[in-house]
């Protein structure tokens, strides 16, 4: 009769027991792999001096901060398939070494963002920049936004730095600071490179964060991204409409090819308003879908 409480007591135990020895601790470290910057490193074929211990320190910063986190970068690889395609070959165009996408990864996350300074875009240009190299910006249309065209203002920018500095890596800090800027810090501090010059702590960021970025894009697997083909976005299909004359409806515009007009927006984000003015009659080329 009293063997059953027993049991009873004896099963509760080792229930106890296996769950207590199954279950981590709640306060016991999980590893956390760390990682590491490598021996030798460029940028845009221009050597990373890691063997000075400021420079070694400031890249192994940014590459902590972008292994770690985890949703931002796994967003970025995951869009990267979606437009670097659109990207690669007009940099190459423009004669513009290909480690310059990863400018406009830490520029925009690869989205058209706004700025708190008001700038937009991929390449987040600033509007008196953007129609200074020819873009068109206005209430009804923002050129910035055309990823195509903003991209081809961002090479010729840095054509133009290249040509001043005879160097990439300052090119790109330039993008950042302005050239004239860079022009003055070398000037005052009698130094001749990137890696010696010091600047406030965005530029002094800037180039280390795009390497930071090289890394992690040409070898995620290493920093612990593991991203199969499926999870990646698809680049969409599509073929351009030539257009030289005021659409009153874009919503009528789009039913014409089958769409829709949010789907003609997310093509086209650099059309402002649900019409296109065009007093000029200056010929635009739009995106509709090509199913």
């Amino acid at each position: 009769m009293h063997k059953k409480p027993l049991f009873i007591f004896l099963t509760a135990f080792l229930v106890v027991v296996i769950v207590a020895t199954s279950t981590p601790k709640s306060n016991m470290p999980v590893p956390v792999k760390v990682p590491t910057v490598p021996t030798q490193l460029d940028f845009a074929g221009e050597k990373v001096p890691l063997f000075n211990a400021d420079v070694y320190e400031r890249m192994d910063r940014e590459l902590l901060v972008n292994t770690f986190w985890h949703s931002n970068s796994i967003l970025m690889l995951k869009r990267a398939e979606k437009y670097f395609p659109i990207i690669e070959p007009i940099l190459a165009s423009y004669n513009i070494p290909d480690d310059f996408k990863y400018l406009a990864v830490i520029e925009s996350g690869l989205m058209n963002a706004t700025s708190p300074a008001g700038a937009k875009g991929f390449w987040q240009l600033m509007r008196a920049t953007a129609r200074e190299y020819g873009l068109e910006v206005n209430s009804n249309v923002d050129e910035r936004l055309h990823l195509e065209l903003s991209t081809k203002v961002a090479c010729t920018y840095l054509n133009r730095a290249y040509e001043k500095f005879g160097s990439w890596t300052l090119a790109a800090a330039a993008y950042n600071a302005g050239r004239s800027r860079v022009s003055r810090y070398l000037d005052y501090q009698q130094v001749d490179n990137y890696y010696d010059l010091l600047f406030g702590e965005e530029t002094g960021r800037y180039v280390f964060r795009i390497l930071a970025a090289k890394l992690l894009f040409e070898n995620p697997e290493v920093y612990g991204f593991d991203l199969s083909n499926q999870q990646k976005y698809t680049p969409n299909t599509i073929r351009l409409v030539d257009v030289d004359t005021a659409i009153v409806s874009l919503a009528n515009f789009a039913s014409d090819f089958g769409m829709n007009y949010k789907e003609l927006k997310l093509l086209n984000p650099w059309l402002l308003e649900p019409h296109l003015n065009n007093k000029s009659r200056k010929p635009y080329r739009i995106a509709v879908k090509n199913d």
